[in-house]
């Protein structure tokens, strides 16, 4: 990729400019160390805008957006929104519509951060969940029969193309040969009872498996796959999944290394415009406050830098952050992490600033 970028960025919603804003200071920062140059070019999506126009991703914007190298996501929701509107009308469409057909979300816990799970560390959660992004029950087929009877039907279809199996699996094994730890691939489903749709996941991971004799794989079902999360999960390297098996067991993987405050993930085309952002959602309760834990964010701005092979800037980020969680927060909650949420950036720029002239 070329060494200046374009990088749309999305403040969002609540506390979602908060942390932007200090991830954004990171960004300039680690731009300045390693000598790489980009362009921000902000919108103001999300609920204040749809309060006040009745927009959400007008057609204009998204097109916009599809020309930018990357895209930079604080956080999208808003109370006095209706759920389901913003999310549906700005997520979920910019996840389609740019195709971003990964979902990459990292689950490691760093030293010094404490796990729910007994007697397990950093050497033991230490894995990627590779969830895909655009098809399943997401996509919304179904309808009502009868609705507002006794006899009501609602129906949820899940769609899974053949296409969009393939190319989420194909990434997810190449994904397991780059990152070169166990060289482990689990395939997470529900075969015994999803007969249909996980008959051609399994089928597709099996052919695949065969062009990388190097990756060793395994299966289990989604309800296992929670239990081993919790119980052993050391045994994960990378899990492949479809949309909603991935989007349940990723919140679980958030709390196993230390929760929302830290857990980022990316929206991936690699064809494509692709998009960053922390996990936890607006907090509106505590916007302007100065309390949210912005590292979530500023790993999101890590991924993205990863992403865009800029790969020692990335490596810079992360270890600045992990310095201060383990030398300077005392949690990863909001309004107990012992500095404010500008303090804790000002605090990673100073440990980038400390490694990179050591």
């Amino acid at each position: 990729m070329s060494n200046t970028y374009r990088i749309g960025v999305i403040p969002g919603d609540g506390t979602g400019p908060e942390v932007i804003a200090e991830g954004l200071k990171v960004l300039k920062a680690a731009s300045e160390l390693k000598g790489f140059s980009y362009e921000l070019v902000s919108y103001d999506l999300g609920g204040e805008r749809y309060l006040k126009t009745g927009e959400t991703l007008p057609d204009s914007v998204l097109e916009e957006l599809r020309d930018m190298d990357v895209i930079y996501l604080g956080a999208i929701g808003h109370p006095k929104v209706k759920p389901g509107i913003l999310e549906q009308e700005i997520l979920l469409k910019l996840r389609f519509s740019l195709d971003q057909y990964i979902n990459l979300r990292p689950v490691k816990l760093y030293p010094g951060v404490e796990t729910p799970i007994k007697n397990k560390g950093p050497e033991e959660i230490d894995f990627v969940v590779v969830r895909e992004n655009t098809e399943g029950l997401y996509v919304g087929g179904g309808g009502f029969l009868k609705k507002g009877t006794p006899d009501e039907i609602a129906i949820q279809e899940s769609i899974n193309t053949r296409k969009g199996v393939e190319r989420c699996i194909d990434f997810a094994f190449k994904f397991c040969q780059r990152r070169n730890k166990d060289k482990k691939l689990t395939l997470c489903g529900k075969t015994n009872v999803l007969t249909y749709a996980f008959d051609l996941w399994e089928r597709t991971f099996n052919q695949l498996a065969g062009q990388y004799p190097e990756i060793k794989t395994d299966y289990a079902h989604v309800d296992a796959t929670c239990m081993w999360m919790v119980k052993n999960p050391e045994w994960f390297d990378v899990i492949v999944t479809d949309n909603m098996f991935g989007d349940i067991i990723t919140d679980l993987g958030a709390m196993i290394q230390g929760g929302m405050g830290i857990a980022a993930g990316g929206n991936i085309n690699p064809e494509g415009t692709s998009m960053f952002e922390p996990i936890g959602g607006s907090a509106p309760k505590y916007t302007g406050k100065n309390v949210v834990n912005p590292m979530a964010a500023i790993s999101a701005c890590q991924m993205m830098l990863d992403y865009l092979e800029e790969e020692d800037a990335a490596n810079l980020i992360e270890t600045a952050v992990m310095d201060v969680i383990a030398k300077e927060m005392k949690s990863l909650s909001a309004g107990k992490m012992g500095h404010g949420t500008n303090e804790i950036g000002d605090l990673v720029l100073k440990y980038m600033s400390a490694r990179e002239n050591k």
